[in-house]
């Protein structure tokens, strides 16, 4: 299966040292990223090794937030970055062909940037009001999360911040080819429950892009 269909749906965040939620996570997605923000090194590749052989066992995806040394080191798929973090140039220069590189964008401006720059996939958002940050970005809204899945396209846009089951179902008619959400899932009574919750939405999108009922 080609990376970017493994990478549409549920996009989870595993920001807790927890097999059984990431177990749970990977319930009803087929990508995970870990986003331990202050973690050592140690520990974030201690994490990453036990998270390499789990996301391999679901056949998924693993994603390393910011830190590509340790995306490398742990033979994961892909990293993320932030517009603070490595710079999209250098870090495909020191991937190679090894990851593919996602981005994170909160204006229409870095979207076009990212993708000329040669993104493999972008976030954007935050979409609604989001917890998740102390500084969070400026609110974009569903109409121009549309306008950067056109921008960006055809390059896989993640929708990301504030987004809940509920919303999941307006990212998804917006043409998001993914939700990340943490709160709304990792927090759940019913972490499985909500991440399956999650993921419905996009692949009733995918049946009417396809014609199927």
């Amino acid at each position: 299966m080609d990376w970017r269909a493994k990478l549409g749906g549920f996009y989870p965040i595993l920001d807790v040292d927890e097999t059984k939620l990431a177990e749970d996570l990977l319930s009803a997605a087929s990508v995970l990223q870990l986003r331990f923000k202050g973690a050592s090194r140690g520990d974030l590749l201690r994490i990453a090794a036990w998270a390499r052989r789990l996301t391999k066992e679901h056949d998924a995806l693993l994603i390393v937030n910011d830190d590509l040394a340790a995306a490398l080191a742990s033979g994961a798929d892909g990293v993320h970055l932030g517009q603070d973090d490595l710079p999209l140039a250098e870090a495909r220069q020191l991937a190679g062909d090894r990851l593919f590189i996602g981005v994170s964008t909160h204006s229409l401006a870095q979207v076009a940037a990212a993708v000329a720059g040669g993104a493999d996939y972008l976030g954007f958002g935050p979409v609604y009001p989001t917890a998740s940050k102390a500084q969070p970005d400026p609110v974009v809204g569903l109409d121009r999360l549309a306008a950067a899945v056109a921008v960006a396209a055809p390059v896989p846009v993640v929708a990301i911040g504030g987004i809940t089951p509920a919303r999941a179902v307006e990212v998804a008619a917006a043409g998001a080819h993914a939700a990340c959400a943490i709160f709304a899932v990792n927090r759940a009574a019913d972490v499985r429950a909500a991440a399956a919750a999650m993921a419905a939405p996009f692949g009733a999108a995918r049946r009417r892009r396809r014609g199927r009922p």
